[in-house]
């Protein structure tokens, strides 16, 4: 048809024609896959994407955001502990982002827990903490503002899991059972994990029990090799099919190029099963690029993998058998009826990369939250010095413009509300999300958040001026005699005076003297 004919249509005609023609092109640019995925996710949401190639999602979980692009829901509860109260926590607008400063309006002054997770789908799979199952005790939700972070460059929280927490539901519907198709995803983190099972999301028992083999089929991440050999340190995509974390049909990698993810911020897992014959893995940065396809082929040569016997349960953070001795990160997730096409994976892939998740927050330079700052030394021996992290601990190191990348990464820090008490700071690692400067055994460390009481005092540091006269110095909060100090090129909690060596009254107010200065990090 001609754009004459078109506009000598009829109004209510020529509308109809311009959405068919509109749902064409969606289609036929999920259709013909490598260049057109970044055009169909400008415009559409993860479950969008799913839904117009045929792929229905059955279940969408998100700490941050909204996935489809008409969601005006919520998207988690946060309950209380001064007095038990809950509030559901939704968007800032439909299909939008999390509306953070509600969480932090309603949990001021006391402390906040995850106590459920909404399911944006129609199909309402929502996630509450998770029962005992036959290899863990019941768990506990995990804190509400463990996990601050930048997306869609608004601050919103993620969902950071320790040992012994994790969500569940076994009453879904439309999740695949007995050899059903399914695919699923997960925006995760590579700087929080361990080799602990099971860190999983997806399809798992309805019991909280082993039922054996192919009775789950969920993305698990982590550095547990399950079937040797596994190349490289991980951490890894698997298949938690049950009784098993498969990199192949064999268990074990059959890729010898598949390292790992290695320690990036932000990781897309991908999982994919026909639920009969063939599943695949993949994963991707979420900050950038494409996916990279690790395993594609039969399903495990064991028997009882083929056909699969799902049962339809949904986990996040364990296992199916509540095996919750992992960590892990959860930003968002969501499950499908049937196998995505590869070109749908692509759009959704460049959605997510399109969010800009880990992204600037926007201020610099100061000890307002959010800001974004590096700590510079005072003493004279050492003006060019920052404080950073190196494995796993604060030190004190020289960075400058032509230092790496990931040096200036370590020396950048992000101003958090004090996790102890508002009126004073903490510092998280800009590229260890949720990681936090934290003193144990008087030894500044780099740490995950877990919540607990003695952490949160432990990473809390309350500002004053420097001790020299010059720049800020940081008391701690729980232990207030004692302030942020460099000692040998090692960061401490230190008293001016003491039996330690870093006690040392020697250029005590200058060690203690920081300079607030931009992050070194873009």
């Amino acid at each position: 048809m001609s754009l004459r004919a078109l506009r000598s249509c009829p109004p209510r005609v020529r509308r109809a024609l311009l959405s068919a023609l509109a749902a064409f092109a969606t289609v036929a640019a999920l259709v013909v896959g490598a260049g057109a995925p970044q055009a169909a996710a400008a415009s559409s949401l993860p479950c969008d994407v799913y839904a117009t190639a045929g792929t229905p999602c059955v279940a969408a979980h998100s700490m941050v955001r909204a996935l489809y692009s008409s969601y005006s829901g919520s998207l988690y509860q946060v309950q209380r502990a001064s007095d038990g109260a809950t509030a559901d926590i939704g968007l800032l607008a439909a299909g939008g982002y999390a509306n953070a400063p509600a969480q932090d309006s309603f949990c001021s002054g006391t402390t906040c827990i995850i106590t459920k997770i909404y399911d944006q789908s129609s199909k309402h799979n929502d996630l509450t903490v998770e029962g005992a199952g036959g290899a863990g005790a019941a768990d506990v939700g995990a804190p509400a503002d463990a996990l601050p972070v930048t997306v869609g460059g608004h601050q919103v929280y993620g969902l950071e899991i320790s040992a012994g927490m994790g969500y569940r539901d076994n009453s879904t519907s439309g999740v695949a059972t007995n050899g059903a198709a399914e695919g699923m995803y997960m925006v995760t983190s590579g700087t929080h994990v361990n080799g602990s099972c099971c860190f999983d999301y997806g399809n798992a028992e309805t019991n909280n029990k082993d039922t054996g083999n192919g009775h789950m089929d969920a993305i698990n991440f982590g550095t547990e090799c399950w079937f040797a050999p596994c190349y490289g340190s991980g951490p890894w995509v698997q298949a938690d099919l049950e009784n098993g974390l498969f990199q192949s049909n064999l268990g074990y990698s059959t890729n010898s190029s598949n390292t790992g993810t290695g320690a990036i911020p932000f990781v897309t897992a991908l999982l994919k099963n026909n639920g009969q014959d063939h599943f695949a893995l993949k994963w991707g940065n979420a900050q950038s690029g494409g996916l990279t396809t690790t395993y594609s082929g039969g399903e495990p040569t064991t028997s009882g993998y083929s056909p699969m016997h799902q049962e339809g349960a949904i986990v996040l953070g364990t296992g199916g058998d509540n095996s919750n001795g992992s960590i892990g990160s959860f930003f968002e997730g969501v499950m499908t009826s049937g196998i995505p096409t590869d070109a749908a994976d692509n759009a959704v892939q460049s959605d997510i990369v399109s969010v800009g998740y880990g992204g600037a927050t926007g201020s610099t330079g100061t000890l307002n939250p959010a800001s974004e700052i590096s700590l510079k030394a005072t003493t004279s021996c050492c003006t060019t010095d920052y404080v950073r992290h190196q494995a796993n601990a604060a030190v004190l190191s020289a960075i400058t413009a032509g230092s790496s990348a990931l040096d200036k990464n370590d020396a950048t820090w992000i101003v958090r509300r004090g996790l102890a008490g508002s009126s004073c700071v903490s510092f998280e690692s800009r590229n260890y999300p949720g990681d936090f400067l934290r003193h144990y055994n008087f030894k500044l460390l780099r740490q995950p958040m877990d919540g607990t009481a003695t952490f949160r005092a432990d990473a809390t540091f309350c500002p004053e001026t420097g001790k020299s006269g010059t720049g800020t110095s940081f008391a701690s909060y729980n232990y207030p005699t004692r302030y942020l100090r460099h000692y040998n090129y090692n960061v401490y909690i230190a008293s001016d005076g003491g039996s330690n060596a870093w006690d040392s009254a020697t250029s005590w107010t200058d060690d203690v003297s920081w300079v607030v200065s931009s992050p070194w990090a873009p």
